[in-house]
């Protein structure tokens, strides 16, 4: 016990002074008072203050005693003892003399002292600190003749929150479902987290709620319930996250998604030997190519939603599946191709040829019709020509001439 002052005389009344009745009684609270004034004087003869620390940073208990010591006075060691979470019960862990610094109950390396005895600086340094360091340290200067002064340091952990915004995958609908959830967890003290929805224009409900972790560290979760639409998705909101052991407001991103099966699926001609297979769908959809409910031709290659042909041949032709499908169902799309028989290029010669046959002679024959083409006497019919005679004289046999006539003008 400190070494009573006699400043304080005066505050107290002698103990031979209190009546038989009571004396049993007060004798115990002037005494304890006594003590009361005696530890507050001798505080403040030492400087400390709270400290705070990051889990698994290092921080500094400040201890230094202001009072002048008189020259009858000296400073014969520094001790610190402390309560805390990992030692509930009064531990005395540490002195220090002017030639040694000594652990007691055992080495706790983390902790160096970093002050000056012949300054009265007793501060130490802790390093690596976690949660069952947190509690009150005290530190005590033993002065010979006079007594002890000591302060109390407490030190709180603060522990930096692990953020993890998580999408809670809403399938398409028209009620109110979980859209998405940010947490903030294993902090200390307890976080905030805000959902920040200002660019959206639909309605949404935000809910947040706060658990205890059995090792003193808190977990706060925050949701946003809205309708999965169309409109919705795709939609950008932001977590803000704050808390003691960050420097500034940390912030997420998030675009929220709205997931649904493949819907109807087209197929269209790309190019001269390639068809696309085109479908909606959240997550994107994979696509699998059959034709005639088999696997493909050797000649006809699949590249995702692509569907290539090296070559056409007639052996090709029939009904091609295209199968779009996720994780919440698939859909399918058909395209029947046929190939003529042939050589193409065959077909089109021959097509031009007959093409230019039947324009000839129909130019021909109404060239013929118009006469602008002369008709010859080998196309005329041969013409008979009579010599008369007397009637007295016998009548020639008769003859006949073919004669070639000039063409008509």
């Amino acid at each position: 016990m400190p070494v009573p002052d006699p400043s304080l005389a005066g505050l107290l009344l002698p103990l031979d002074e209190y009546s038989p009745e009571i004396k049993a009684d007060q004798k115990a609270t002037a005494l304890g008072l006594e003590e009361h004034l005696l530890q507050n004087k001798a505080l403040s003869q030492v400087t400390g203050g709270s400290s705070a620390a990051l889990f698994g940073g290092t921080t500094i208990l400040p201890c230094k005693l202001t009072q002048q010591l008189k020259d009858d006075e000296s400073l014969e060691q520094i001790s610190w003892k402390r309560k805390t979470k990992g030692k509930p019960q009064t531990d005395n862990f540490l002195t220090i003399k002017s030639d040694k610094v000594q652990f007691v109950n055992g080495d706790d390396k983390r902790f160096k002292f970093i002050g000056d005895f012949h300054q009265k600086n007793g501060s130490l340094q802790l390093s690596n600190v976690n949660l069952d360091d947190e509690g009150t340290y005290t530190c005590i200067f033993s002065v010979f003749p006079t007594g002890t002064f000591k302060t109390d340091i407490p030190l709180s952990v603060l522990v930096s929150p692990s953020i993890i915004v998580r999408d809670d995958k809403p399938t398409l609908g028209d009620k109110d479902v979980l859209l998405a959830t940010c947490t903030a967890a294993d902090a200390k003290p307890a976080p905030s987290v805000e959902w920040d929805t200002s660019t959206l224009k639909q309605t949404v409900t935000k809910n947040s709620s706060l658990t205890q972790n059995t090792n003193g560290t808190f977990t706060r979760t925050t949701t946003l319930y809205g309708r999965p639409t169309k409109e919705i998705h795709g939609s950008s909101v932001r977590c803000v996250v704050s808390h003691e052991a960050l420097v500034e407001q940390k912030t997420w991103s998030f675009e929220i998604q709205v997931y649904y099966p493949p819907e109807e699926v087209k197929l269209e001609k790309k190019d001269e030997d390639s068809f696309i297979c085109m479908t909606e769908a959240n997550p994107r959809a994979t696509f699998t190519w059959t034709r005639n409910g088999q696997p493909l031709p050797h000649l006809v290659s699949p590249h995702g939603a692509m569907l290539q042909f090296t070559k056409l041949t007639t052996d090709l032709s029939g009904l091609y599946q295209c199968e779009a499908t996720n994780e919440l169902g698939s859909r399918s799309g058909f395209l029947y191709l046929n190939v003529p028989r042939g050589d193409k290029i065959g077909w089109i010669f021959f097509s031009v040829l007959l093409i230019l046959i039947v324009a000839a002679t129909c130019a021909v024959l109404c060239l013929m019709k118009y006469e602008i083409i002369p008709r010859y006497s080998f196309l005329q019919r041969d013409e008979v020509q009579r010599v008369p005679t007397s009637s007295n004289s016998p009548e020639p046999k008769a003859q006949e001439e073919a004669v070639s006539l000039d063409p008509v003008t």
